[in-house]
Parts: C-alpha cells; sequence; structure tokens
C-alpha cells in the first residue's frame, strides 16, 4: 500500500506547530519572546477561513522561526538529547488528536474565537492584554479540561506569573490550532516517522521560498 508524501501545505502547518512550540520554550526560560513572532501565532488562532494555507499565518516570512526550529528538531540524532520543544510538539499533536473528537468543544471553541476576534478589532490588537486573557481562558475552559496536560519547564519566577502563564497557554492554543490544520490537510503520524527527508526538502523550498522578498 502506497501512502502519499508530506505536501507543502502540509509542512506550512507543520511550521506552525513547531513555531508555537518553540516560543514556549523561548518564553518559559526567558520570560520574553520576539513580539512579531508572537502575534503570528496569536492571529493564527482568528483566522477560521483562511483563503490557503499561508494566509492562516500570514506570509512564509512570519514562519521562519518554525521552519529553522523544525528542521532542527526532526534531524536530531539522539531521542535521548530530546529538547522541550520536541516533548511540546508532541503534546500539542495528542491533544489536536483528543480535540477533533469533541465536536460540542470544538463549536465552544469556534464561537468564542469569533468573540475574542470582535474583541481583538475593538482593542486594535490580537495581542492586546484583555484579548490574551481572553483565549487564555477559552483554553482553559476546554483544552485544560482534558486529563492530559502539557507540563511546561522554565523558571517559576515566570511561570508564576498570571499573564505569563496566559501567553503560554495561547501559544499552546495556537500550536493545536496548527496541528487540526496539518490533520485537516491530510497530515498523518506516519509523515513525521518515516517521511523526515522529505519533510526536510519541503523546509529547504520553504526556507528558501520566504528569504524571497514579499511583494
Amino acid at each position: 500500500m502506497l501512502f502519499s508524501k508530506p505536501d507543502r501545505n502540509q509542512v506550512i502547518a507543520l511550521a506552525g506547530v513547531f513555531q508555537a512550540c518553540q516560543l514556549v520554550e523561548t518564553l518559559a526560560k526567558t520570560g520574553s519572546v520576539p513580539s512579531d513572532r508572537f502575534g503570528v501565532c496569536i492571529e493564527s488562532l482568528f483566522q477560521q477561513n483562511p483563503e490557503n494555507t499561508e494566509a492562516v499565518f500570514g506570509n512564509l516570512s512570519n514562519l521562519q522561526l518554525g521552519i529553522e526550529s523544525m528542521q532542527e528538531l526532526i534531524t536530531l540524532q539522539s531521542r535521548n538529547q530530546q529538547p522541550d520543544t520536541l516533548r511540546y510538539v508532541v503534546g500539542v499533536f495528542y491533544l489536536a488528536n483528543k480535540l477533533r473528537n469533541k465536536k460540542t468543544m470544538l463549536n465552544v471553541i469556534g464561537e468564542r474565537l469569533q468573540q475574542a476576534g470582535r474583541q481583538a478589532e475593538h482593542f486594535g490588537a490580537a495581542t492586546h492584554t484583555n484579548v490574551i486573557a481572553n483565549l487564555a481562558q477559552v483554553y482553559q475552559d476546554t483544552i485544560s479540561t482534558f486529563r492530559y496536560r502539557i507540563q511546561v519547564n522554565g523558571y517559576a519566577g515566570y511561570l508564576q506569573q498570571e499573564a505569563m502563564a496566559q501567553r503560554v497557554r495561547c501559544l499552546l492554543f495556537a500550536g493545536i490550532r496548527a496541528a487540526v490544520l496539518w490533520h485537516q490537510l491530510g497530515g498523518r503520524r506516519r509523515h513525521l516517522i518515516f517521511n523526515r527527508q522529505q519533510l526536510l526538502q519541503q523546509l529547504r523550498l520553504l526556507q528558501q521560498e520566504s528569504s524571497q522578498p514579499q511583494h
């Protein structure tokens, strides 16, 4: 039986997963992340009917961090030295898989994201403090009710701050959204296990594309 190979759109969605998880690790350990990269993840939550996969993240250059992180992590030789980012990626895929089977929860999330989207328009920014608090609450009321929780490693002084915890939840939310998108596009676990060379090839092409001037 022949399996399809990962395509460009699937790899774009995967880069979205890796970018969100990389930012979770950075935020938890350093207390800050680039505001533009953070904004890309948050705004992706509001893209419910995008015209294409790229549009979820604005453009490819917005995913540069995710592309680079994914290239680095899927070429790791030692599975005993997995960085936290990779552990978060695994957790995000697990939760996305759980979420896909919860139609009622998906409907609730969709409705509340629409409300948060209107709130973001009101404040003029998807990353406004009130919007982030709202999105984090949506995450807590829905995805956080699953028995499995992603344990985030970092500096306790940062993670104990409510504003920081909210930002972490929002990034995990964005990672799960990208993982659901990946599955909708035909992405499957076997692609990550058996098609690493094809993934790397697609990533190289995306990297070349993202480095081209945007018109």
